[in-house]
């Protein structure tokens, strides 16, 4: 009798536990979400659905948006987003296909923001000839991996500019209360918090960046715009246009000229792309070698996130810039 109540008592721990056990793994699968292309802008996402709802990235630290292709459990993430946020085709090719079937209402492309669209900044004026020969030689030579990333007439790399980024808050922000709206106290507050936040940190990075900003330097591809446009930076060039391409010998010479003529304090490399063709290039002058991580890949996703990103890469042009 004694065993047969044990045995009672047992089957119905199992049925308590049971749905303990099994309940999170259906509740994640079906749980809301938001979808970024890149970590830069799942860090903007995390600051408006803190509190709200989870914030996932599509490409993974150390790869590129401009060569990366889709997993099946990319695409299965996507369709189960609740919003995508992406720059656009010209930035992130390999999600010009997938965004295509997402309904407008949970589909932000920043470059098609109406504020947006008046900040563009050219891509091509000062994309010497160099540069597209070596695109051209080296397409024969490759395995087409090139062809996902276009550049078309403007930079994309938006979420450098923190008038963009505020810009792609209140989207977010406007996209989340339209699917959430019993969250409206909440997405308001992160908003208001975020923009604040901002303010604060683009003080503070102007006043650390004042005394360099007459100070020449290259950067390895052409990602910086919108950032040294917003805070008065003094770039004499970029390697390359296309970082998955490397610079041709007459480019490659000219920015040991300029290296020279110019004076530059610095040339930047970045984390996943440190090609040797910078060593080469900076020896036997007195250049100082950096590292900018236009992705923050060392950032993980929080409220604070993006703000820590902008300060981040403020300091890392500083330190090289001030010999520090």
């Amino acid at each position: 009798m004694e065993s047969i109540i044990m045995l009672h008592n047992k089957k119905s721990l199992l049925s308590l536990l049971i749905p303990l056990i099994f309940t999170p793994f259906i509740t994640s699968g079906a749980s809301a979400a938001v979808v970024t292309s890149i970590k830069p802008l799942g860090f903007i996402a995390s600051a408006i659905a803190d509190g709200v709802t989870p914030v996932e990235v599509l490409l993974p630290d150390g790869a590129s948006e401009h060569d990366y292709a889709l997993r099946p459990s990319d695409i299965k993430r996507l369709k189960n987003a609740d919003l995508l946020v992406w720059v656009g085709p010209e930035m992130e090719a390999f999600l010009t296909k997938s965004a295509a079937t997402i309904p407008a209402q949970k589909n932000i492309e920043i470059s098609q923001l109406p504020g947006v669209k008046s900040q563009l900044i050219s891509g091509g004026e000062d994309d010497d000839e160099e540069a597209g020969h070596a695109t051209h030689e080296n397409s024969e030579h490759q395995d087409g991996s090139h062809a996902h990333h276009e550049h078309g007439q403007y930079n994309m790399h938006l979420w450098l500019s923190p008038d963009i980024a505020r810009q792609s808050a209140v989207a977010i922000h406007g996209k989340l209360l339209e699917l959430m709206p019993q969250s409206r106290d909440k997405l308001d507050a992160n908003l208001q918090q975020f923009e604040a936040g901002l303010t604060k940190t683009d003080h503070d990075i102007n006043a650390a960046l004042t005394p360099v900003k007459s100070k020449g330097y290259f950067v390895f591809h052409d990602a910086y715009s919108y950032f040294e446009k917003h805070y008065g930076l003094s770039p004499l060039g970029h390697f390359t246009v296309n970082p998955e391409i490397q610079p041709g010998a007459q480019r490659l010479h000219q920015i040991r000229t300029e290296l020279v003529e110019h004076k530059a304090v610095c040339v930047f490399a970045e984390p996943q792309f440190r090609p040797a063709v910078i060593d080469a290039v900076a020896r036997g002058t007195s250049v100082r070698k950096g590292t900018l991580d236009p992705l923050g890949m060392n950032i993980s996703l929080t409220k604070d996130s993006y703000v820590k990103f902008l300060s981040q890469l403020s300091s890392q042009y500083a330190s090289c810039l001030n010999g520090a």
